[in-house]
């Protein structure tokens, strides 16, 4: 199942059941309480960790709907954007990235997740 298809099919889901489909705010507080859930089941291993990351998933492409975000191409572009760029180890062994890749830009300090 692609992103698009996952965006399209949760939106479908709030809206037949009358779930929340106006409060961002609301949603990024819900959002947020699937994460703690997700970090929950990990850490006692509980067998429901990919229920509750596909919760996480299903919060997020509810929240770019909400916000008019095309999530598969945001997340495509990303991807890229993160694959461009390169990262050094400093003194103490960090990860430091050197380089954006697509500006060429110096942006140390900058976790190498990608955010």
């Amino acid at each position: 199942m692609d992103i698009g298809a996952v965006q399209q099919l949760a939106w479908q889901n709030k809206i037949a059941k009358g779930f929340n489909t106006t409060d961002v705010a609301l949603e990024f507080g819900l959002l947020t309480a699937e994460v703690g859930e997700a970090f929950t089941a990990w850490r006692k291993r509980q067998a429901d960790l990919g229920e509750e990351l596909a919760d996480v998933l299903i919060y997020v492409t509810c929240l770019a709907e909400m916000t008019g975000v095309e999530l598969a191409s945001e997340v495509s572009a990303k991807l890229a954007k993160n694959a461009a760029r390169t990262y050094e180890r400093d003194s103490r062994g960090v990860l430091q990235r050197v380089a954006d890749g697509s500006t060429g830009s110096d942006s140390a300090g900058v976790s190498p997740a990608g955010d």
